[in-house]
């Protein structure tokens, strides 16, 4: 589990809708003080747009991020991918700015800029200098408020994205995730790559990108967050600037994103396939999963991180550690509105992968039966925990956890408050994850010198 999915994992949200009302605008909360002069705030500015900000004494630096509540899974088939692909296209210039001068004005303050497109949401940021927070605020509001889109850039980028398809289909690490989201959730937004496919890049047109741009990057959907060494009251003054009249009128926050009643319970299909001459086979298997606002989302990653979350875990130890029959072996818990995913990664030699899948299995079926030793749960707690502490040493995470606590969560939780809830996880919560989550149908996702009828036999 990485740093990041572990942040999502515990990182904010009681499960419990609904969500407290946000404060009127214009007005600022305090959401956590901590003994070191760390501050948490949040406001609500006119139009809906909000700002949250944590400040952080002890560093000379600041990252800003402006997310929007808009992902691939927002997307209809005919323009998948138009969210990553509109990402892209920002960049390329606005009203008053070149992509050229752009990337200068960042490079001249020895600045970062950049951005990435999940599911659910999109975010632009930046991380500089503290003294240059006013640079980074108004390039990033540039960006969102005001770009061409124009005819000719699109084709550039369109090149661009094309070739980022290929570089992930030439990679079979990277293949196979997709190919497991698409096998688990099936004909939907979720079973979408982000990228989405070779089709529907080359089918989109300057108006299909535009127009999502024009309809989805509103005030209402927007969230800014900012972390470093950052005054709130100067934040709300460069967003207010940089947004301009996008923040006239009453309108509230979009409404927290909660997923569709009866959701997908078991996968699509039970097994999908890339067939391709490749040294290593590589493979996913896994069920569908929690949804993020689940309650025992807590216990949920306790129970992960022990079975396949690090080197001490159950399977590194089982299938590596012991038999030597992979290099990389290990699991991940997505979650998302509604829904999540469970899966279980491994490369290895295509002869052993029927042994790799026998022994997950029985590992994952073991611990539904009888859950983890008082041990492995102490163990999975310490470490998410330190995780969640250590990755949360530096202005980015900071900045993206306030980003997703507001999105996804719709609440922020102070990182104490996460780690008594991880202190609370016991063997007995667990125990009930684990007989409910490692019981549900399976499905495999495959990356290797197979055939379709062999897929059976695994």
């Amino acid at each position: 589990m990485t740093t990041h999915e572990q942040q999502a994992a515990a990182g904010a949200g009681t499960g419990d809708a609904p969500v407290p009302a946000p404060a009127g605008a214009g007005q600022t909360v305090v959401l956590d003080v901590d003994e070191f002069g760390g501050r948490v705030e949040r406001t609500v500015l006119p139009g809906g747009l909000r700002v949250l900000t944590e400040t952080m004494p002890g560093v000379l630096s600041a990252t800003v991020g402006i997310w929007v509540g808009v992902g691939s899974r927002d997307e209809t088939d005919p323009v998948a991918g138009s969210s990553h692909f509109l990402e892209h296209l920002l960049f390329k210039g606005t009203a008053s700015r070149s992509a050229l001068e752009i990337a200068t004005a960042m490079d001249a303050v020895g600045g970062e800029m950049n951005a990435f497109t999940a599911k659910e949401h999109t975010c632009y940021y930046a991380n500089v200098l503290a003294s240059d927070l006013p640079l980074a605020v108004t390039l990033l509001g540039d960006l969102v408020t005001d770009a061409l889109n124009t005819a000719d850039d699109l084709e550039s980028e369109r090149t661009v994205v094309l070739e980022e398809i290929a570089m992930r289909d030439d990679e079979p690490a990277d293949a196979v995730h997709d190919l497991f989201a698409e096998t688990l959730f099936g004909a939907t937004a979720l079973g979408r790559s982000v990228l989405g496919t070779v089709a529907s890049i080359e089918g989109l047109t300057r108006e299909d990108v535009d127009g999502w741009y024009r309809q989805r990057y509103v005030a209402p959907s927007i969230v800014v967050t900012a972390a470093g060494r950052v005054d709130h009251r100067q934040v709300l003054d460069l967003v207010t600037a940089a947004f301009g009249d996008r923040l006239a009128g009453s309108a509230a926050p979009a409404p927290l994103r909660v997923g569709e009643e009866g959701g997908p319970t078991r996968p699509a299909r039970p097994a999908g396939l890339i067939r391709r001459r490749t040294e290593q086979t590589h493979l996913l298997l896994g069920s569908v999963a929690l949804g993020r606002l689940d309650e025992r989302r807590y216990a949920a990653a306790v129970l992960e991180t022990a079975v396949g979350g690090g080197m001490s875990s159950r399977l590194f130890q089982e299938i590596r550690e012991k038999r030597g029959l992979v290099y990389s072996v290990g699991s991940a818990l997505s979650h998302y509105a509604g829904t999540g995913a469970f899966s279980v990664y491994a490369g290895c030699s295509p002869k052993r992968v029927p042994e790799v899948l026998r022994l997950v299995r029985e590992e994952l079926a073991r611990v539904a039966a009888e859950g983890l030793t008082s041990e492995e749960v102490a163990r999975g707690r310490g470490q998410l925990k330190g995780g969640l502490v250590l990755g949360l040493e530096d202005t980015g995470s900071r900045m993206s956890r306030l980003g997703k606590s507001e999105l996804s969560y719709g609440e922020y939780l102070p990182v104490q408050e996460v780690l008594d809830r991880l202190d609370a996880v016991d063997e007995a919560q667990v125990r009930a994850v684990a007989a409910d989550l490692f019981t549900r149908d399976t499905c495999l996702a495959v990356v290797g010198p197979y055939r379709e009828s062999e897929l059976d036999r695994l």
